[in-house]
């Protein structure tokens, strides 16, 4: 019934604008957990069915590259570990910035 409704009253247009814009979604100043609630959202408005590491892959593409250097070289398989290591490693450089700025 809710896809009936969504072909009846959804318009192709709004699947391909939210598509359009989950391309061009990074994570900027958001933070890793943020950045990736963003991608879940507009992966299930825009009706998107994809392999887990189709959105493994399009959620690192778009991270901020100081952590991307990290994540790049651990080994992971699912999206949940892979998650986890990103929102540590954000806390690690954090915490480190945390630290610089007390030395001033």
């Amino acid at each position: 019934m809710k896809a009936l409704m969504r072909k009846h009253f959804v318009s192709n247009h709004y699947y391909k604008k939210l598509y359009k814009k989950l391309q061009g979604l990074s994570q900027r100043t958001r933070s890793v957990d943020e950045y990736y609630k963003k991608i879940e959202i507009m992966i299930f408005r825009a009706n998107i069915l994809e392999a887990r590491e189709a959105t493994m892959t399009r959620f690192l593409n778009r991270l901020n590259r100081k952590i991307v250097n990290i994540i790049e070289l651990q080994y992971y398989i699912k999206l949940e570990y892979m998650l986890h290591m990103t929102t540590k490693t954000e806390r690690q450089f954090k915490r480190k910035r945390g630290h610089d700025n007390d030395s001033i």
